[in-house]
């Protein structure tokens, strides 16, 4: 363990207070203890000071430990011990912290370092000349399937290239975070296969052919039980009473009169089902007003193959919409989104892929600027 010093009095402020947000959250995290055991406490206070200052000061330290009613130095003690807190200044608009951990290090994260270096400072725990960035390599962060990875903040950016996380940096540095969603960089679904699915591919529905449940239904039915149990002699003795025969010939007509009601409730069922699905599966009219517009096919159309979930099908699907162009494509609306969906019957493909996003980074340079924005190249 390296030791951990607080920042230069130079740069530490003269006093610490909670603003009204962070305060009302530390009275919350202090009565989560018992009474005498609000010291247990010194953990999510120095983590909120941290939040509100961006580091922790050494006032911060000396104002957790006066509200908890601790010595100051064990409130030293736990701040220097753990890593997750900045005793020194990091950058205002972003402080990016790079899994160097086996992983990460397998799959890049070297080259993500190297990019750090250029972009903010060659060492780690400074400031760039603004002050807006810093950067530290750390250990495990626990997105090892999405390696390499980066965490700003409190949000994970994942499936990084070097080209990625420059662009991230300057989206970051411009105060523009928000044009950036957090999670994996590339088209994968939270930490699902790149490739998409490759097991549990089919919905099984309860109680449906092939289940354990209907194993479970088949094992339990009268049928199954008459052949594989056999009779006690109490059982027998009860079956040739005249009552029990009674009961029985009352059960049997029982069962026949089900049996026979059975093909009919099953062709309504069945009946109402398909007429069900008929209803689902209606594809959208071609005259429905939410229909994207299209055009006229231009001399050089764009190679919409190029947006990944658009094969050669889908294309000459849309061609005979009108759609040519990528930015046709990036113009789509919820409601237009939803109508070219259904006509292809996608089933929310369309927003899962995020076409709008992938045109309008063709639509805006092309191949280079595809690979700026998503860090790979477009299929």
């Amino acid at each position: 363990m390296s030791v951990r010093r607080l920042a230069e009095d130079s740069v530490q402020p003269e006093q610490f207070a909670f603003n009204r947000d962070y305060a009302a959250q530390a009275k919350v995290w202090i009565k989560k203890y018992p009474k005498g055991r609000q010291q247990s406490a010194v953990i999510p206070l120095l983590m909120l000071a941290q939040e509100q200052d961006g580091w922790v000061t050494k006032r911060a330290i000396e104002g957790v430990a006066d509200m908890l009613g601790m010595p100051y130095i064990r409130a030293l003690e736990v701040a220097t011990f753990y890593t997750q807190f900045q005793l020194k200044p990091v950058g205002t608009r972003a402080h990016i912290q790079v899994c160097g951990t086996t992983p990460c290090m397998l799959r890049g994260s070297e080259e993500l370092m190297e990019v750090c270096r250029s972009k903010i400072h060659p060492k780690p725990l400074h400031l760039n000349d603004s002050g807006t960035l810093s950067w530290e390599e750390v250990e495990c962060q626990g997105a090892c399937v999405n390696a390499p990875m980066v965490m700003i903040f409190k949000d994970s950016y994942e499936d990084l290239s070097p080209e990625r996380l420059a662009y991230i940096i300057d989206r970051f540095e411009a105060g523009r975070p928000e044009e950036i969603r957090p999670g994996p960089q590339i088209n994968r679904t939270y930490s699902a296969p790149e490739s998409g699915l490759t097991s549990l591919t089919e919905e099984i529905k309860p109680g449906g052919k092939g289940t354990a449940k209907s194993a479970r239904s088949k094992a339990k039915s009268p049928e199954a039980t008459k052949a594989g149990r056999p009779k006690s002699p109490a059982t027998e003795s009860v079956a040739r009473s005249p009552s029990a025969a009674k009961a029985n010939v009352k059960a049997d007509a029982k069962t026949a009169a089900t049996a026979t009601q059975a093909p009919e409730m099953k062709a309504v069922s069945k009946a109402s089902s398909a007429a069900g699905t008929a209803k689902t599966a209606k594809a959208p009219v071609l005259d429905d007003k939410n229909r994207p517009a299209g055009i006229e096919k231009p001399a050089q159309p764009d190679n919409l193959k190029m947006i990944s979930g658009v094969g050669p099908k889908i294309e000459g699907t849309l061609h005979s919409l009108g759609i040519y162009t990528f930015a046709q494509v990036a113009s789509w609306k919820k409601a237009e989104r939803e109508w070219i969906d259904g006509y292809l019957n996608f089933k929310g493909r369309i927003d899962r892929e995020d076409w709008v996003a992938q045109a309008k980074a063709l639509a805006k340079g092309g191949e280079a600027e595809y690979i700026k924005v998503f860090g790979k190249k477009p299929r």
